[in-house]
């Protein structure tokens, strides 16, 4: 999904964050609650945490007694010991070193800090006894029930420390509103990641906060793009899993007949008519934000005044669905006239610049790039086409001619190890190839398969009489590409990547048509020569709980079979619970460097933490039929949504003007 840029900068000393870690903490401090049933405890009583708390730390450690589970990362801190002064004192002392010594191994004074994180990080039993079973058959069942434990600690966190606040804090306990009354950020985000794992109580509390709390009619400025994706699209998925699949965390209130059986629908229907104002622009291309309350557009106020190329084109599954459901065809028309419109710009191999004017529907600069504010929009060209099974041929036309203009343009291959990588062209495709790839890219191996099989199994793909040696060429470059992001992780001390990763690369770039084979492997020395094709700055070596590469992992597991996606998503999970857990019933939290040991948090849980991030844990670590791939399609929120045929109300409004095999307008004569 595309993304702004964060509010809140790295910063390695906040005093506050480090107090916080530096704290010692009495292991009885937060009070165990039952939970009510199959489906989890109510939300907001005292006393939350516990049995979660105990049950994804007993499987951290299982040795441990009573301690909470982030005493087991590897902080290296002693066990607690408030009432005994002395061992304080040691303790800061000891600290202080700590943060010397970090700093010099940040710095790289010591050659092999790779290697002694990976020592700090396998000294933890869990790690150990999990190494162990290597060969043996993994207990997946196990293994999903345990991101339904990291989910039900994230959610019962933010319940009782933050509840209805759109942003949740969990080292400093703390929320706070995006607008006057809230806009349920967290709470809609997360709707269908409660039913698919099942938590039936918190459904029911975060129910009763839509239907008492939630309001639109607020005089606020919201993302248009943002508040689609996540409030839309989570409002709309929240209906179709409550309608389609009512044994999810069934609520009897939503029945059939029953008082609130369409109060995702109505709350979503009151939304879109607001967003709608977007729209009315001079050009159609929608503007950048909206007043709720005034039902009103608001120009971008950065970039000149240009909208996002993502943000503009990544509105249409939400609004068509919607669009089916009420049967009001202008949500179905105001969306699908902007891909017209940017498609009538006539860029070449289908490649779009990253910003355009609401004013006038053009293109502003040059950039190309499928990181931020480029990603989303190549993404639901083919989820279109799949969206409406197919019967709109031109999105998966101009997929395809994107596809071959990133073959042509932006791949190329790493020094000296040759990973696949797809770089940006920031002045052009005439320009300089800027060997980068944001985190947000990893969004492409997933999506690559997906549109080479349509949702089916590879085995099954490759029975269809469509099947060509273009699809198995992408299959390929999916599973490159999914290698360099799975790299991306391996780089980083925690096993965490980067916001943003840089390359080596050949000058010139080689070419996509260039031999190349990048090692199978990633060997853990610290020596290792795949580690000098990667290259992460202070300024980028952020984590933000991103969900693209265990998304694309996901894909490739359902669409391939092949066990490492699998045990690659494994591993990084255990990095999230190892890394990102928060003393004290915090839940989990970004980290401002994923790249020292210990990392200092960030103090924020994003909302795709749940939609996102843990949800693709689940459905990568569950069997294949639940949310299969030919039958629906998940929003760049991960919200997902059924496909439909279009009936007799909607059509495809527009047709591709002709151009020439660049992808470039061309003039046609004119007809006496």
């Amino acid at each position: 999904m595309s993304f702004q840029i964060p509010k809140n900068a790295p910063t390695f000393g906040n005093p506050q964050q480090r107090q916080l870690e530096d704290r010692l903490w009495a292991s009885s401090g937060v009070t165990a609650r039952s939970r009510g049933g199959p489906g989890g405890g109510a939300g907001g009583s005292a006393g939350v945490l516990g049995d979660v708390q105990d049950r994804v730390g007993g499987f951290l450690n299982p040795n441990r007694a009573s301690l909470p589970m982030y005493k087991d990362k590897p902080y290296a801190y002693a066990p607690s010991g408030r009432a005994r002064p002395v061992y304080r004192r040691k303790r800061v002392l000891g600290l202080i070193t700590l943060v010397v010594l970090g700093l010099l191994w940040y710095t790289g004074a010591f050659a092999d800090h790779h290697a002694a994180a990976v020592g700090k990080f396998n000294q933890w039993g869990w790690l150990t006894a999990d190494s162990k079973a290597k060969g043996a058959k993994a207990d997946w069942d196990k293994r999903r029930k345990l991101v339904v434990d990291a989910m039900e600690l994230s959610w019962d966190a933010y319940e009782r420390y933050a509840w209805g606040y759109d942003e949740f804090h969990p080292v400093t306990k703390s929320g706070r509103h995006m607008a006057p009354k809230g806009l349920g950020w967290i709470i809609i985000d997360s709707l269908d990641t409660l039913m698919l794992m099942n938590l039936t109580s918190r459904l029911t509390h975060a129910r009763e906060w839509l239907s008492t709390s939630l309001t639109w009619d607020q005089d606020q400025d919201v993302n248009t793009f943002e508040t689609t994706i996540r409030m839309l699209g989570g409002l709309l998925s929240a209906h179709y899993l409550s309608t389609e699949f009512p044994n999810l965390a069934p609520i009897t209130d939503d029945d059939p007949n029953m008082p609130g059986e369409d109060l995702y629908l109505e709350k979503a229907k009151d939304l879109a008519d607001r967003l709608m104002a977007a729209f009315d622009s001079p050009s159609g291309i929608p503007y950048a934000s909206v007043n709720l309350a005034q039902f009103k557009g608001i120009i971008s106020h950065d970039d000149l005044g240009a909208s996002s190329t993502a943000e503009t084109t990544t509105l249409q599954l939400e609004f068509k669905y919607l669009a089916k459901l009420t049967g009001e065809k202008d949500f179905w028309d105001k969306a699908e006239k902007v891909m017209e419109l940017v498609d009538n710009n006539g860029v070449k191999d289908g490649l779009v610049p990253i910003y355009i004017y609401a004013t006038t529907g053009e293109f502003r600069g040059e950039n190309i790039r499928l990181g931020s504010r480029g990603d989303s929009y190549y993404e639901y060209l083919i989820k279109q086409y799949l969206q409406t099974n197919k019967q709109e041929v031109v999105y998966q036309d101009m997929w395809r001619e994107a596809l071959q203009g990133v073959r042509k343009h932006l791949v190329t291959y790493t020094e000296p190890s040759h990973f696949t990588i797809i770089g940006e062209r920031q002045s052009g495709l005439d320009g300089d190839l800027t060997p980068k790839m944001d985190h947000l890219v990893c969004f492409m191996p997933g999506t690559i398969a997906l549109a080479a099989t349509g949702g089916l199994t590879e085995q099954e793909a490759r029975k269809l009489p469509t099947w060509s040696k273009q699809d198995e060429a992408d299959m390929q470059l999916a599973r490159e590409l999914m290698q360099t992001c799975w790299g991306m992780y391996k780089y980083m001390a925690t096993g965490l990547a980067a916001e943003i990763t840089y390359f080596h690369i050949a000058d010139p770039p080689l070419p996509e048509s260039a031999p190349h084979q990048a090692p199978v492997d990633f060997d853990p020395s610290p020596a290792a020569e795949w580690r000098k094709d990667f290259d992460v700055k202070p300024q980028d070596s952020h984590n933000l709980q991103r969900p693209e590469t265990v998304e694309s992992l996901f894909y490739m597991w359902r669409i391939t079979g092949d066990m490492r996606y699998r045990d690659w998503g494994w591993e990084m999970f255990k990095s999230f619970m190892n890394y990102t857990a928060v003393e004290e019933g915090g839940g989990f939290s970004s980290l401002n460097n994923a790249n020292v040991v210990p990392p200092v948090l960030r103090d924020n849980m994003e909302s795709f933490w749940l939609a996102e991030t843990l949800k693709y844990f689940y459905l990568l670590f569950s069997p294949d039929d639940l949310l299969p791939l030919d039958k629906v399609v998940l929003n760049t929120e991960a919200h997902p949504l059924p496909r439909f045929d279009m009936g007799k109300l909607f059509k495809t409004g527009w047709e591709r003007k002709p151009r020439d095999k660049e992808g470039k307008l061309v003039t046609q004569p004119k007809t006496e």
